[in-house]
């Protein structure tokens, strides 16, 4: 039987702030360009998409269940 995690409905909510929003933003814009970025940008450009993609996932889900 799968475990069953409760989740705050305030959560569901949570987005990115917009100054992580705009940092992603930028790190994602230059990537686009063709500029390497560093080995610490990568992996924080990483890590925000991760976070980014949770969150989303995080508020899809909770939308399912309230309906």
């Amino acid at each position: 039987m799968p475990e069953v995690i409760e989740i705050p409905v305030e959560l569901t909510y949570f987005q990115l702030p917009l100054a992580v929003q705009i940092r992603l933003q930028h790190l994602l814009s230059r990537q686009d360009v063709g500029e390497e970025l560093t080995i610490e940008e990568r992996l924080e450009a990483e890590g925000l998409v991760e976070l980014a993609e949770f969150l989303s996932l995080l508020h899809l889900r909770s939308q399912r269940v309230i309906k």
